[in-house]
């Protein structure tokens, strides 16, 4: 595949080997404070083209993409900032833009309020993975810099699902494409962002950005910016030895990085762990087997042995105690064979042998895993075994575990993604009907989807929290998944540039400590 921007790899030579000699590239601070080159591991590698509709649906793939599309609305640590758009507000249900003057595509064609409007056009045509184009009625531009978006109703959660979230399109690219998830050439990555891609290697999963120097808010601090594949257990050895300047790293090795004047941050719990059920199947469908299948297993034992403590038992309710939206008043679902054994007599079942049988036929479950599930997926299986369910598990990469999910083709699977420290909105997300293969998409439960759509455009924050609240008691009593845990998570940097958990996360909900501002200011 033909790279964008080849001719732009780091002057000097330092890439002349290309970007396997990354590792041995070394980063500098000049005497203005900038730094040369700025060097980010990541354990997956690979997270696709990074264009709009190229990049896997994803945090990482949304991170490598913001780096060259910008949004209206951004966020830094503590509030929503400005960014295409320098100031907004709303009236009624609708919103009025005022743009940026001095904005220019990588291109240098000029940015417009034609843009924006095309964008919110396009993916109505072209649905865009990360936002719901169903939100805005209509885009309308009143002059070259000044939008008026008119919403389908109200909708609390605007700045970060929509205007926070939504990269803005050039029109004068892609208003011949018909396939944006194929358009992967160099002009599908001009945007108005930071950075401009100057390599991408698939296989290697490594990336390299070069700094935009006309970025409206001034040349990027950091001049390149590289992503490269390091396993998180290499990545304390990998700051150590100055091949890397951050990475997620084991939380072992946190108080040894802290004493090598490493930065170490600790992230909230905005991750979680949870088995996925296709709930779309019996016995799956009823409300008593998923209730049976969570009070046999042991979530503190999972967080014990397979965290080895760093992190903290899932609330069955779905939210984090450190969210500020989490309702305890959940039921705990405390772990309890003999109360899977009552809900399965309950259900017509019954033992034979070590495993449960109904009419003669025993139950087998098949259990998806991936190799960083393993561990979890084994201690899982052998808490069900022990409690009489027939268990096997299969291991898949997790680009399959997510198809096979959002085919509806399995029974369980384990299941990590991150989000859960965003706006409340994500629950409709992550529990309603017509999303993604994170999503529980539940439906059997009228009274909870009601809830889900209420709590959204509820524009009061005292109620909206009550609503919340709801979602959160009714989820726990249907278990469409089952919350295991919420491992805790670190990020370590060497200090070069501020790096920071952004408030509710990146864009709309991403609990990664790579937000582009750092990158820049």
């Amino acid at each position: 595949m033909k790279m964008p921007h080849t001719s732009k790899l780091l002057a000097g030579g330092c890439l002349a080997g290309g970007l396997l000699l990354l590792l041995l590239c070394s980063s500098s601070l000049a005497a203005d404070e900038s730094v040369d080159a700025f060097t980010i591991a990541d354990y997956t590698g690979d997270w696709g083209f990074p264009s709009p509709y190229g990049h896997y649906s994803r945090g990482p793939g949304y991170i490598r993409m913001s780096m060259i599309f910008d949004t209206l609305v951004w966020k830094d640590e503590n509030a929503y900032v400005p960014a295409l758009a320098e100031s907004w507000q709303r009236d009624g249900d609708s919103y009025l833009l005022n743009l940026r003057k001095d904005v220019t595509w990588h291109d240098g064609e000029p940015f417009t309020a034609d843009d924006v409007v095309f964008t919110f056009d396009y993916i109505k045509e072209h649905p865009y993975q990360w936002v719901d184009s169903k939100i805005v009625k209509s885009a309308k531009a009143l002059d070259d810099y000044t939008v008026r978006l008119d919403l389908n109703g109200s909708y609390a959660p605007f700045l970060d699902m929509v205007a926070g979230a939504l990269p803005i399109l050039p029109e004068h690219i892609y208003e011949d494409i018909d396939d944006p998830a194929e358009f992967q050439d160099d002009q599908a990555l001009t945007g108005t962002g930071p950075y401009t891609l100057a390599d991408y290697d698939q296989a290697q999963g490594t990336y390299l950005f070069q700094a935009y120097d006309d970025y409206y808010l001034g040349a990027p601090k950091v001049k390149q910016l590289r992503f490269v594949k390091v396993s998180m257990e290499m990545t304390p050895a990998a700051l150590e030895k100055g091949e890397v300047d951050a990475g997620s790293v084991p939380p072992e090795t946190v108080e040894s990085l802290k004493d090598e004047d490493f930065t170490v941050l600790k992230g909230s719990h905005d991750a979680i762990t949870k088995i996925m059920v296709n709930h779309k199947k019996e016995p799956f469908s009823d409300v008593r087997f998923r209730q049976a299948l969570y009070y046999a297993i042991d979530r503190q034992a999972l967080v014990d042995t397979v965290l080895r403590g760093y992190g903290i038992v899932a609330s069955p309710g779905f939210l984090a105690p450190d969210n500020d939206w989490y309702n305890s008043d959940v039921e705990e679902y405390a772990y309890d064979p003999a109360k899977t054994e009552e809900l399965m007599e309950d259900m017509g079942y019954a033992k034979d042998g070590q495993y449960f049988a109904k009419g003669g036929q025993p139950l087998e479950i098949e259990m998806l895993i991936t190799s960083n599930t393993e561990r979890a997926g084994e201690m899982i299986r052998q808490q069900l075994e022990d409690a009489g369910f027939k268990v096997d598990l299969r291991s898949v990469d997790a680009k399959t575990l997510d198809s096979l999910v959002g085919e509806w083709n399995f029974d369980l699977a384990l299941n990590s993604h991150g989000g859960m420290g965003a706006d409340p909105e994500m629950l409709k997300r992550f529990i309603g009907e017509g999303y993604t293969f994170n999503s529980a998409r539940y439906s059997a439960d009228q009274k909870l989807n009601d809830l889900l759509s209420q709590e959204v455009s509820e524009m009061d924050p005292n109620r909206r929290e009550e609503l919340v609240d709801e979602v959160q008691v009714l989820f726990a009593q249907d278990l469409p998944a089952l919350p295991l845990y919420y491992a805790d998570s670190y990020w370590a940097n060497d200090g070069k540039i501020d790096m920071y958990y952004t408030k509710q996360g990146v864009a709309n909900g991403i609990p990664i400590a790579q937000n582009k501002l750092s990158f820049v200011k």
